[in-house]
């Protein structure tokens, strides 16, 4: 028997098989071939249409059934992964009133802003652990305020991986998790957020019934089946957004332990027990998914780096180099520290750990007579590690401890450089596993049995690649920090 995950993202959807027994991988597709495409009618906006994501998720699934030679009705159970705050609406037929409010879209900023100042610092930091921000929440009022047609009709809201559910299911729930990455979750009261419902106007009966992250949340109808290819009654066994998600298929469940991406955006992820909000205008807090109310708590921290491995695939676009292996080479006949090269590498909009402020990217103390393309290409390995640590120092400074950080063999993990960099100078093992988010959902389809232990070592197991430990010798590693670092506040400090 076989499990299936679905990872809807906002470029493709991922579709992945493995093994019920041992988690074993036996095959991953990608829907559609091209990217797909986002609708922007003013500056700021993005939207996608629900109808397009469940018809890639049927044609993934019959195309991964078709390649590996394995029969739909040998699938026993459904994980879903899905891009993050979202709005999807529908109506009492269960259609989608109008496209999907992605997760990039900023026109309900202000809308949350305004909130956050009019409820109070205080209230929102203690019950919401976040500012209502841009998050689905706000875009829901946005809806409210600027197409009241629409509103009228709405049945039920939803997240994107509530929606694939819905067609599958041909019912409509969502999880504490999925709403509290809405700002729809009360932590105080460890109930759905009237503070902010009251506020927005907004009816609670627009809010799905909750289930369970790990547990049967329905079964494949009739309708689903005829569609997707699925056996009737195939159950969807686990639900989360992309980011708490990735954190459990790197197996990061308890206090102490982080997961990392480090692809065009970087990403830190670090569970803890704390409720601390000191650091909540730069890093997001959500119900990881292992929160249950009334145990004990389980917080997904979230901070995120836009300028990350956009700036290392820029270099590979600019510089007379044939491919990021080329690169690596080059920077590593360079000593650390780039010989005094400084490179800030937050040339990717407006970056939210640095309150939001656009720094750009600088090349700084460039020598034009002693310094080449291996210098450019650490400088800028070392600047994103850089950021990274900085980064965890924002983290450690809200109350994360850290015993261990585990992350996927992206790019940038990949370089030897970049991981010994972050590794020595947050001073703890980075983990990499060779895994993907569609496999972590299709292993999470065994979690409502409650092993996570053997859901461990089934990664372990299956995805391990290597550690990257930190060096002994510190000093040189340290100096050029303290250099980026001094840079970093320069600029910073003339905004």
């Amino acid at each position: 028997m076989y499990h299936l995950g679905l990872d809807i993202g906002s470029s493709s959807i991922k579709i992945a098989l493995v093994k019920a027994s041992t988690g074993k991988s036996i095959g991953v597709v990608t829907e559609p071939e091209t990217e797909m495409s986002m609708e922007a009618v003013k500056n700021g906006w993005a939207e996608q249409s629900p109808e397009d994501w469940w018809r890639y998720v049927c044609s993934g699934i019959k195309r991964l059934s078709s390649e590996y030679s394995i029969k739909t009705t040998d699938i026993s159970g459904i994980g879903i992964s899905y891009q993050m705050h979202g709005l999807v609406l529908i109506d009492k037929e269960g259609n989608a009133l109008r496209k999907s409010i992605i997760w990039c879209d900023s026109r309900a900023v202000s809308i949350g802003q305004n909130a956050y100042d009019e409820i109070g610092a205080e209230l929102c930091d203690t019950h919401l652990l976040n500012s209502p921000a841009n998050f689905t929440a706000s875009k829901l009022k946005w809806v409210k305020e600027n197409e009241p047609e629409i509103y009228a009709q709405i049945y039920k809201m939803m997240l994107p991986g509530d929606y694939i559910a819905f067609k599958l299911s041909g019912i409509v729930n969502t999880t504490v998790s999925g709403l509290s990455e809405g700002i729809l979750w009360d932590f105080k009261k460890d109930e759905i957020a009237d503070i902010l419902l009251e506020y927005y106007s907004l009816e609670k009966s627009m809010i799905p019934d909750i289930v369970e992250t790990f547990s049967i949340q329905s079964n494949v109808d009739e309708k689903g089946a005829g569609e997707s290819g699925l056996k009737i009654g195939t159950p969807i066994l686990y639900r989360a957004g992309d980011q708490p998600n990735n954190a459990l298929t790197l197996n990061v469940f308890k206090p102490g332990e982080v997961a990392a991406t480090g692809g065009t955006s970087g990403v830190v992820y670090a569970v803890t027990d704390n409720l601390s909000v000191k650091e909540s205008s730069r890093v997001n807090n959500f119900a990881h998914v292992n929160y249950t109310p009334g145990k004990p708590t389980r917080i997904g921290k979230l901070l995120c780096i836009n300028g990350a491995g956009i700036q290392y695939r820029w270099l590979l676009n600019n510089l007379d180099v044939d491919s990021y292996d080329e690169m690596n080479t080059l920077a590593n006949d360079v000593s650390i520290g780039s010989d005094g090269i400084a490179l800030i590498p937050f040339g990717n909009g407006a970056e939210r750990m640095l309150k939001n402020k656009e720094v750009g990217t600088r090349i700084v103390n460039l020598n034009l007579n002693n310094h080449g393309k291996g210098h450019l290409c650490r400088a800028a390995l070392e600047g994103i590690a850089f950021s990274f640590v900085y980064g965890m120092e924002i983290m450690e400074s809200d109350g994360i401890k850290v015993n261990v950080m585990r992350a996927g063999n992206d790019n940038l993990f990949r370089s030897e450089i970049f991981s010994t960099t972050v590794a020595t100078l947050i001073g703890y093992d980075i983990e990499i596993y060779n895994t993907t988010g569609a496999i972590g959902a299709a292993r999470a389809a065994n979690l409502h049995k409650g092993d996570f232990e053997a859901f461990g070592k089934t990664i372990l197991d299956n995805d391990y690649v290597m550690t990257f430990s930190p060096q002994a010798d510190k000093k040189a590693y340290q100096e050029a920090y303290t250099t980026w670092k001094n840079e970093l506040d320069l600029i910073l400090n003339n905004k």
